[in-house]
C-alpha cells in the first residue's frame, strides 16, 4: 500500500488527506473550528450543500471546513466561525465522528462500512481496496459530494486496515503471552 493518493481528480484528490503526486493543495490558509478550537480542513461549499439535510437557505456564499474532532459535534464552520452545521443536520453519518462504529460508511461512494474493514481477514481487506481503486480508475466516485471530509477515502480505508492488522497483532501476541502462563 502506498502512502500518496493515486485518485483521479474527480475523486477529490485535490484535498485529500494523503499527498498527491501530480497536484498541489491551495493553500486557503488555516482556520480553527468554534466548538473544539481544532483546526480544520478545508472542504468545498458544494460538498456541504450536497450533505446537509436543513435548507441550503441556511447556508451563505463562505469558506467552509471540515471538523474531524471525533468528540466535537461540529461537522462544518464558516471560516469566521459565523456558522457551524452539527451532526445532527447531515443526511449521512460520518465516520470522523464515528470512527468506532461499525455501521458508518467509511467509503461513500462504493458504501463500505468501517466494521466491514475493520473486522475483514487482510484478503478481504484487500479486495475492498481494489473495489474502491476499480470505481476510482473507472471514474464512478463523487467523494467531493458523497464523503463529508469532501474527500477521497483511501487514506480513511488504508489508515483503518494498518491499525486493524496492529490490534489483531497485539491481541494474537496478548493471547500467546496469556497460553505461555498456562
Amino acid at each position: 500500500m502506498d502512502d500518496i493518493c493515486c485518485s483521479v481528480p474527480s475523486a477529490g484528490c485535490e484535498t485529500c488527506e494523503l499527498p498527491s503526486p501530480t497536484l498541489e493543495r491551495a493553500h486557503r490558509g488555516a482556520a480553527a473550528c468554534p466548538a473544539c478550537h481544532q483546526r480544520g480542513k478545508p472542504v468545498q461549499g458544494q460538498t456541504v450543500k450536497a450533505l446537509l439535510s436543513v435548507t441550503l437557505r441556511e447556508v451563505t456564499n463562505a469558506d467552509y471546513w471540515f471538523c474531524r474532532t471525533p468528540t466535537c459535534p461540529v461537522v462544518y464552520f464558516s471560516a469566521d466561525g459565523g456558522q457551524t452545521f452539527g451532526t445532527d443536520q447531515l443526511r449521512e453519518r460520518v465516520y470522523q465522528k464515528e470512527p468506532q462504529a461499525a455501521d458508518v460508511f467509511i467509503c461513500y461512494c462504493f458504501r463500505h462500512m468501517a466494521g466491514a474493514v475493520r473486522h475483514a481477514p487482510p484478503e478481504r481487506q484487500l479486495a475492498i481496496l481494489d473495489d474502491i481503486n476499480a470505481g476510482i480508475q473507472a471514474d464512478q466516485c463523487a467523494c467531493d459530494l458523497r464523503n463529508p471530509q469532501g474527500s477521497c477515502c483511501l487514506g480513511n480505508v488504508r489508515a483503518l486496515m494498518k491499525q486493524s492488522a496492529a490490534d489483531n497483532q497485539s491481541a494474537a501476541a496478548g493471547a500467546a503471552a496469556s497460553q505461555g502462563r498456562q
